[in-house]
């Protein structure tokens, strides 16, 4: 007989991943053991294999979790803004939203490149690109004969884009200076002055 699903499983597990995921940010995941996971998660360590197999599963989930959410996000904005500008703001604005309370997991993206197999580290970098692709399309619209000219700068066009928001955890204090809403218009000002200037 299958074993039967606790209503409260993907609470429990969402509550794992991101217990999970501050404690090897913050100790280094080399360096941790499931079973100080477990004392940081507050639970016994049989719970933690009941979800996962191996700590190495456990990390693909971080990374696949919050990767999935932030392209769901980013393709859920609507494109009937009223220009490709206010598209592209509203694309920034989402993406800084949902990166909100995501520090760990950024911080996991750098320090653990090598502890996944090639297999999970394709699958994370699919969707990666797929949120690329996103950004891209979006800054095609922007400037359609520029890119058409120079197709190969479209590429580093947007990830100079998101380079500016995927770092913005690094500085940012919540209640000092600049908020995410301004911080959001000031990076879409950045690059479509940029964009202006180099297609003059």
């Amino acid at each position: 007989m299958a074993r039967t699903i606790a209503k409260d499983y993907d609470a429990k597990r969402t509550a794992i991943l991101q217990k999970a995921a501050t404690h090897f940010a913050d100790h280094g995941y080399d360096r941790s053991s499931v079973n100080q996971v477990a004392e940081a998660c507050g639970i016994s360590k049989a719970l933690i294999y009941h979800y996962y197999d191996s700590k190495e599963q456990l990390l693909y989930d971080i990374l696949h979790s919050h990767l999935s959410v932030v392209r769901r996000r980013v393709a859920g904005v609507a494109q009937g803004a009223s220009t490709h500008e206010a598209h592209l703001r509203n694309l920034v604005g989402e993406l800084l939203i949902t990166y909100r309370g995501a520090d760990a997991e950024h911080r996991l993206q750098l320090q653990t490149p090598n502890a996944l197999s090639p297999e999970q580290l394709q699958e994370l970098t699919d969707i990666q690109r797929q949120i690329v692709k996103l950004f891209a399309a979006t800054l095609e619209h922007l400037a359609p004969a520029y890119f058409a000219k120079d197709p190969h700068h479209q590429i580093p066009v947007t990830m100079s884009l998101l380079g500016m928001l995927n770092w913005f955890y690094l500085w940012y204090q919540p209640g000092r200076g600049i908020n995410r809403d301004e911080y959001a218009e000031m990076a879409t000002q950045i690059l479509l002055g940029g964009l202006d200037r180099m297609q003059r």
